[in-house]
């Protein structure tokens, strides 16, 4: 044999080797992993897992970690978390942040972290999809007990808050194993 034709037979055998470990594997495996804050985002990991490796997430990150909600994060969910940036929370006035992750505002941090979180996976289709269905707009309940009312316009999503702040979701569908983050340009407030 040529040493043309074993390298032709070696690859083949590497191909036919790789096509049957990855019809193994589980579906989340093969999931397309988007970046964000550069680093991907795997969709096998929890939305804590993948978040705290999002450079763009760092202020996220630490407010997550003041409140007491790196567990239930998580969780086994299933969550819809619209995530502001770093650049999102650098909107607010100055001081802001520093004040909320004190201990004596615990509860004032959770009341905002739990007003970005909504029960159950909404994908940017599913909330088009509800917004079709309430003619033009959506109310999604989060997990504070609030409201944040959805729109469109084209295809891009829109999350507006109890104060009609409004933010828009600038990377959508970053799905994570206990549900799905859509990465937004400004903190919400209830």
């Amino acid at each position: 044999m040529t040493n043309a034709r074993r390298s032709l037979a070696s690859n083949l055998a590497a191909l036919a080797l790789a096509v049957s470990v990855g019809a193994a594997l589980p579906v989340a495996a093969l999931a397309k992993n988007p970046m964000v804050g550069g680093a991907p985002m795997y969709a096998s990991k929890t939305i804590v897992e993948n978040a705290v490796n999002s450079k763009d997430h760092t202020t996220l990150v630490a407010a997550v970690k003041a409140a007491g909600l790196v567990e239930t994060l998580s969780g086994p969910g299933p969550f819809t978390v619209f995530a502001p940036t770093n650049a999102a929370f650098a909107k607010l006035p100055a001081g802001t942040v520093e004040t909320l992750v004190k201990p004596e505002n615990k509860g004032t941090l959770t009341s905002i972290l739990t007003y970005h979180v909504v029960p159950g996976t909404y994908t940017a289709k599913d909330l088009m999809a509800e917004v079709k269905k309430g003619n033009g707009e959506a109310l999604l309940k989060t997990a504070n007990g609030g409201q944040l009312l959805v729109t469109t316009k084209g295809k891009k999503v829109y999350v507006t808050d109890a104060k009609g702040g409004t933010a828009t979701v600038t990377t959508a569908n970053v799905m994570q194993s206990n549900g799905v983050i859509h990465v937004v340009n400004s903190v919400l407030t209830p």
